[in-house]
């Protein structure tokens, strides 16, 4: 569903884009419950939603979503208490609903839909693996000269994508995602917390490093800024605080 239009188009058709959010997982490396990222889902729903897009939510295995506890902005840590755009999100039944009974994947239908989005969170580097249903659809938009759009680790599709070809959708591409350098930070935080011992690491595995691998040409921004990179119909956002960036980016190429 998606809140009136604030910017009637005089009868053309609405844009539409579909974000994709990731079920819950447990992490292998620490054992503790992961989720979706509360501003990589919020965040570009407001702009999508300010812009006159109708935006719809959905997820790899359907059903009821949690985010990963840092990123709401009523966590006890305060570490997301400033996201405003969050706390309005969560504070208005008709949104905070979308996460409690997400579509799944195998329900977007690409004619329909401008564009996808996946965001990020730390579940996705746990359970996109077999997120099969997610490559191919990810896929299908890419292929159909449409917005396939991906920000944080849910940039970890990339990973995953495969062209009909059978090439990989990321092989040439200039993209970016969560930092190494960024990793590094989330490491040493929760080393210093005591959490896990110095020879772990947070993460099973980084996205800078295995798309590298894949022939993708990886760029970022300064730490913990807000990024966005397209090439051609592909768009890639940093980290958590590059919804609004990575949403922009989305509409700069459909158009208002």
């Amino acid at each position: 569903m998606s809140l009136r239009d604030p910017n009637p188009s005089n009868g053309r058709r609405r844009k539409r884009v579909a974000i994709v959010i990731a079920n819950p997982a447990t992490s292998t490396t620490t054992g503790w419950p992961v989720g979706f990222w509360w501003s990589e889902l919020t965040h570009p729903y407001h702009a999508f939603h300010e812009t006159g897009y109708e935006v719809e939510v959905f997820s790899p295995a359907v059903g009821r979503c949690e985010a990963d506890a840092l990123s709401d902005p009523r966590d006890p840590s305060g570490y997301s208490a400033t996201d405003l755009v969050s706390m309005g999100f969560l504070h208005t039944p008709a949104l905070a609903a979308l996460v409690e009974r997400t579509k799944p994947v195998t329900e977007i239908d690409v004619g329909r839909f401008d564009a996808i989005v996946v965001a990020g969170g730390q579940a996705p580097m746990f359970g996109f693996e077999k997120a099969v249903d997610l490559h191919r659809t990810f896929v299908a938009f890419y292929e159909a000269g449409k917005v396939a759009a991906a920000l944080c680790h849910g940039v970890a599709v990339l990973r995953y994508a495969r062209l009909s070809s059978g090439e990989m959708l990321a092989a040439g591409k200039t993209v970016t995602g969560f930092a190494n350098v960024e990793e590094d930070f989330a490491d040493d935080a929760v080393w210093t917390m005591g959490a896990l011992p110095r020879d772990r690491h947070l993460m099973p595995w980084r996205i800078e490093d295995e798309l590298r691998k894949l022939g993708a040409n990886f760029v970022r921004s300064g730490l913990w800024r807000g990024f966005a990179v397209r090439d051609g119909n592909l768009i890639t956002g940093q980290q958590n605080f590059s919804g609004t960036e990575t949403a922009n980016l989305v509409i700069e190429t459909l158009g208002r």
